[in-house]
């Protein structure tokens, strides 16, 4: 059975999630006070990689 390699994803997961939580920060700081749903949806991705990251470097060793 091939094995799947998953820190990859964790870190594309994981800048992606990055990212969202850095444009909410500009979004606030222009004045928007309501940034969309799916802009915190993605911010979640920053956690699940980080979790997914850790997991996979566990259970390489």
């Amino acid at each position: 059975m091939p094995k799947f390699n998953l820190l990859p994803a964790a870190m594309v997961m994981f800048a992606i999630g990055l990212l969202a939580i850095i444009a909410v920060f500009v979004l606030y700081a222009a004045g928007t006070t309501d940034p969309s749903v799916w802009l915190y949806v993605a911010a979640m991705l920053l956690p699940i990689g980080l979790g997914l990251g850790i997991f996979s470097v566990v259970r390489r060793r």
